[in-house]
């Protein structure tokens, strides 16, 4: 056999393999290799993807997914839309932002998970009580390709506030957040997660801080962008001083892309539900992760796997 023609047999091979980890059923579950797209160490992302992916060795009983550290929402995505990972999470703005972008694999939902809430942290010696006090300050607006990062972009542009030309703008991801305020190199942080989220749970045991009231700019973002809700959050959340704030609210899903088959999908969304204490253990947030609720993914659709097992269930 010829070079070119052994190096055409190794390509189609290893295709054939590639097709083989995302399209098994049965008893074929044992051949399948996923890797999660699950977010920086210490957020919620990673905290239940390494819960689930622990999870799914027991049921359906796959072999242990990867879970890669990655910046947040819309790095999960480029890599499920490019197929260098075929689960992940994503806030349901970058996702409705990306399914929209020529080009790359499809997303589909497994599931609604919890919702985030927009903590915006800032130091509680600064004077400011409304997102435009941030002009001139040190400010995190997360990291970039992070959820993060595009929430703080349009909230921003509500306020008529430019990151590069009105703050001091910094590009961290929750960890680097927290150590620049804990050394007092940041005024103020942009965090998209759940309530609690440990790191900041932690940062208010050192430094003192607390949350704006975004109340004044959410009419103006919701209006534009739909996807957001809003919500009060009490300051007893962090145990901190001062009243409750209102802020912004988004959606979290479970998302696949078309590389996976129905089998596989339907496996992996009833080892979701079978996993969920041990979800809760890994977060609170999992508390809120409900069988009704999952369905509703929009503007991302089910996966066809998914639709069949909540159609089994009787959603």
């Amino acid at each position: 056999m010829s070079g070119t023609l052994l190096r055409l047999h190794a390509v189609g091979a290893a295709l054939a393999l590639a097709t083989l980890s995302l399209t098994a059923c049965g008893d074929d579950l044992d051949q399948v290799k996923l890797t999660m797209a699950a977010g920086s160490p210490g957020g919620v992302y990673h905290k239940l993807g390494v819960a689930l992916a622990d999870a799914w060795t027991r049921e359906p009983g796959i072999p242990r997914p990867q879970v890669a550290n990655t910046a947040g929402s819309v790095d999960n995505l480029d890599r499920l839309r490019a197929n260098q990972a075929q689960v992940g999470f994503s806030a349901a703005d970058a996702a409705e932002e990306k399914q929209k972008a020529d080009g790359g694999h499809k997303l589909y939902a497994l599931a609604r998970m919890h919702d985030d809430y927009l903590q915006l942290i800032v130091r509680d010696d600064l004077p400011a009580t409304k997102l435009a006090d941030l002009k001139g300050l040190r400010v995190s607006v997360g990291a970039r390709d992070s959820g993060v990062w595009l929430i703080a972009q349009r909230l921003l542009e509500s306020a008529e506030i430019s990151p590069e030309a009105d703050l001091k703008v910094q590009y961290m991801d929750l960890p680097t957040s927290v150590e620049a305020m804990r050394a007092g190199a940041l005024d103020a942080f942009f965090w998209s997660g759940g309530v609690p989220t440990d790191a900041v749970t932690d940062l208010a045991t050192t430094v003192k801080v607390r949350m704006l009231d975004l109340g004044d700019v959410l009419p103006k973002l919701r209006e534009r962008y739909p996807v957001y809700g809003s919500a009060t959050l009490p300051a007893s959340a962090y145990r901190l001083e001062g009243g409750p704030v209102v802020t912004l609210v988004v959606r979290n899903f479970l998302l696949v892309n078309d590389t996976m088959s129905d089998d596989v999908a339907e496996a992996l969304v009833r080892g979701l539900f079978q996993a969920q204490p041990a979800l809760v253990a890994a977060s609170p947030v999992a508390r809120s992760i409900e069988v009704r609720s999952a369905i509703e993914t929009t503007p991302i659709e089910l996966h066809p796997g998914a639709m069949r097992y909540y159609r089994d269930v009787k959603v």
